[in-house]
């Protein structure tokens, strides 16, 4: 992988239609009645991003359920403070996949895989192959992806960084967000981290011992660091090692998830025309929406 290698763009669709289903008014609705307003705001996303962007190498991962993931058996309370998506939600995610699969989009989808471990397989098998990603996304697991040339792009935001910016962001080195994570917690997910170490004394520690699993084999010197409440800090560590080692695998994005990671499986297709005027029709699009779903098609 190079400065000057292909790109490739890795979007994270669940964010965006969350956040669509969030913003945009519940007055739009289908043909029959059903609220369609995140479909609405997902296809204005995608428009501009494929308007501005150009890929060539596209791939949006979505993911399929709350509940069902490798994480959800490893450790049951997994994201158990979130509420699962209410069935009109739930049917607008299928329209928002089939509005990517029709605009020739790659869409990446599993019931034991993460979106974020779809976007994970998917930009390691293609890294091989001297790509770079850039991973449209504001959530803070990705740093964890990525390489000297790779880059995120909060896109609501505009705002893109590389590996640096996560140092600047959070105070860890990519190689290092998992493990940050895993000690810190994440309310987002429900994971609790390590009592007592927040993200500053996190952050101090893998600045001093490079890793998690160097922290705990090592533990004994905590004690000794100029960090707030060294010594009690030493003791929760050692009380919850194993479970800091079991955080640790949810917070780590798998890189072995089923996706076909050779680049001509990521090349974007010709968009159908037919198909997309079938939804536009049915999910009452405007003239605007229309116009640019046409013009993406030529």
């Amino acid at each position: 992988m190079n400065a000057d290698g292909p790109i490739a763009h890795l979007v994270d669709g669940s964010l965006y239609v969350f956040r669509a289903w969030h913003s945009m008014p519940d007055e739009f609705t289908d043909a029959e009645g059903h609220p369609i307003n995140a479909v609405h705001g997902f296809t204005r996303f995608l428009c501009e991003l494929l308007e501005k962007t150009r890929p060539e190498h596209i791939a949006v991962a979505f993911d399929a359920s709350l509940t069902t993931s490798f994480r959800n058996a490893i450790y049951p309370h997994y994201k158990a403070n979130r509420e699962l998506p209410p069935p009109d939600l739930e049917r607008q995610f299928v329209l928002c996949r089939d509005i990517a699969e029709a605009l020739g989009i790659v869409v990446l989808i599993d019931h034991s895989y993460e979106a974020d471990d779809l976007i994970g397989s998917t930009h390691w098998g293609l890294r091989a192959h001297g790509f770079r990603s850039v991973i449209v996304s504001a959530d803070k697991d990705f740093g964890q992806l990525l390489g000297e040339h790779d880059e995120q792009w909060d896109y609501a935001r505009n705002l893109r960084w590389g590996p640096s910016g996560v140092f600047e962001k959070i105070g860890v080195h990519p190689h290092q967000v998992a493990d940050f994570l895993a000690l810190s917690g994440d309310a987002v997910d429900n994971i609790p981290g390590v009592p007592g170490v927040g993200a500053k004394t996190a952050a101090a520690l893998l600045a001093h011992f490079g890793s998690l699993d160097a922290l705990l084999e090592r533990v004994d010197e905590v004690p000794f660091l100029r960090i707030r409440g060294a010594a009690s800090c030493a003791a929760k560590l050692k009380e919850h090692a194993e479970l800091a080692r079991l955080y640790r695998q949810l917070t780590r994005i798998a890189l072995d998830a089923p996706v076909v990671a050779h680049a001509e499986a990521l090349l974007r297709q010709r968009a159908e025309w037919a198909r997309l005027e079938e939804l536009s029709e049915r999910l009452r699009f405007g003239p605007m929406t229309r116009s640019r779903l046409r013009q993406l098609c030529s």
